[in-house]
């Protein structure tokens, strides 16, 4: 491995060290931390042939469930990973998400096993430990070179690279790369190094989290539910297979140390008289809050994940959010590595992301607030007034997230949309048409532009989607529709047109303004 140094070795301090610029790279991307995040990322960095070097500082994939619900789009990047099958075994399609008062009646209601414009299902509950070892089972087929456990230490940026030193089974070691991106958590490590606040939402709300086996489920609902009681909030989720979870909001004076205890938790599952026959694989006390970081990149350090915004899990969106930044951010590396576009496309990265991480934040912080009410006439009051609100055909809070906007994107109609995919019996139209992006339609130019596969509406390849594909130009009035590597739509019009306008678009991003919103 180029790089390395012995372990042992001298080396000069932190004060003492110089980037060396004429140091070859060991990769184009070091990937910080290997959850779903650094996972997504590492994979579709090794599919578009970037050289990938991806580490964690824990050897093993984390054993105990922690995310519960993914969405469609998530689906749909399995699948572009290549691991959808493995990770419908690994999961099942959610159903109904109820908000529920403490007498059962129903607030809100969601129905998650609707089709949507991905092909798949809307939202799907998994075992996380399952699916994070299908995709970190991907990495090394791709090419990834995946150590774990391996811990990085510092970092020493450059104007071409830079300089990570990490520590191993063999002890430290330096390596170079071109750009690196922290999906290393919660208490990242490269957002440390980097020295970038947060911006605090003001939830923050402490819950313990109880996940189980239970071989005999008897009378245990078969759903999602909240339920919102002023006595003690709880979450009830049943998650995949014959696992459940439970969470219960801390009351005030109660110490986390006490209500994780076998006492406690037996008398909190008391009502639902299945204590005896659970096996218990996960107590933990979490705080539940909203975070985002200030700026998502330094330099050619970025953050994506956990490290870039953290989330209350009432809308089931946390690892779906990492995931969306692994795909915006993968296809944009690749250009910018691949010498298609320049480095500042990357600052359209955190403004096409963090207004979308926003108003999912927002959306969850407002659920939670519809839970967490303590206050007996606060909570009967809110009931009275959702359930004549729900009476009248009206709903309080809805899963609708925004379209992306700004960045890398046209004013053209569709533009920001999620491009759908179509299914027939026999085909999805994402493993029909391939990796990057697409310029689909009539009177296309005789040259595309760098990593856009351009097909015609007639090319018989097409010929299971051409009618609805043919329905979507004609609802947005285009013969044309240039879709990015991510699966948004660029725009709708002509295909001259869209074709120039990215070419330009790529090559201007060098002068577009670096912005920050949580400012």
């Amino acid at each position: 491995m180029s790089g390395l140094d012995p372990p042992g070795a001298d080396r000069p301090d932190d004060a003492n060290r110089s980037y060396d610029a004429d140091r070859p790279y060991d990769a184009d991307v070091l990937v910080v931390g290997l959850g779903p995040t650094g996972d997504v990322l590492s994979a579709l960095l090794a599919q578009s042939g970037l050289r990938v070097i991806a580490i964690d500082k824990s050897g093993e994939v984390y054993a105990a469930p922690r995310a519960a619900v993914f969405d469609h789009e998530v689906m749909r990047t399995f699948q572009a990973v290549g691991i959808a099958d493995e990770i419908l075994a690994a999961s099942r399609v959610a159903g109904r998400y109820e908000f529920v008062t403490a007498d059962g009646e129903v607030l809100i209601e969601f129905d998650t096993a609707l089709e949507t414009r991905s092909g798949w299902a809307e939202n799907y509950v998994l075992h996380q430990p399952s699916v994070e070892r299908a995709l970190r089972a991907r990495l090394a087929p791709l090419g990834v070179d995946a150590r774990a456990p391996a811990t990085l230490l510092d970092l020493k940026e450059g104007d071409a690279g830079v300089d990570c030193r990490l520590s191993g089974p063999q002890g430290e070691y330096s390596l170079r790369a071109r750009w690196v991106v922290g999906c290393d958590g919660a208490a990242s490590r490269v957002r440390e190094l980097l020295g970038i606040g947060l911006f605090d939402y003001q939830f923050d709300e402490p819950w313990l989290v109880i996940d189980a086996v239970a071989d005999e489920p008897g009378d245990l609902p078969q759903r999602i539910m909240q339920l919102c009681d002023p006595k003690r909030p709880i979450t009830y989720l049943k998650m995949c297979a014959n696992r459940y979870r439970w969470e219960f909001m801390l009351l005030p004076g109660e110490s986390p140390a006490e209500i994780a205890t076998d006492a406690s938790i037996r008398a909190l599952l008391g009502p639902w008289k299945c204590f005896e026959r659970l096996k218990i694989e996960r107590r933990a006390v979490y705080r539940f809050h909203g975070l985002v970081a200030r700026r998502w990149r330094s330099g050619r350090i970025l953050l994506a994940g956990d490290a870039a915004h953290q989330m209350p899990p009432f809308a089931g969106q946390g690892m779906c959010a990492g995931v969306r930044d692994a795909v915006n951010l993968a296809w944009k590396l690749g250009a910018v590595v691949r010498g298609e576009a320049a480095p500042a496309l990357l600052d359209t990265y955190q403004v096409e992301r963090e207004p979308h991480v926003r108003a999912v934040i927002e959306i969850a912080i407002a659920m939670g607030r519809v839970v967490c009410l303590l206050d007996p006439a606060a909570a009967a009051a809110r009931d009275a007034q959702m359930l004549a609100r729900r009476a009248a055909g009206e709903r309080d809070i809805a899963l609708a997230f925004p379209d992306l906007k700004g960045g890398l994107l046209t004013d053209l109609p569709g533009a920001g949309t999620l491009f759908p995919q179509w299914v027939t019996p026999v085909a999805r139209l994402d493993d029909v048409l391939g990796a990057g992006a697409w310029l689909i339609g009539r009177d296309l130019p005789d040259t595309a532009p760098p990593g856009v596969l351009t097909v015609s509406i007639e090319d018989p390849v097409l010929a299971p989607f051409a009618g609805a594909v043919e329905e979507w130009l004609e609802n947005h009035a285009a013969k044309a529709v240039l879709v990015r590597p991510d699966r948004y739509v660029f725009g709708a019009g002509s295909a001259a047109a869209l074709a120039g306008q990215w070419r330009a678009m790529l090559n201007e991003t060098a002068d577009l303004p670096a912005r920050n919103l949580s400012d």
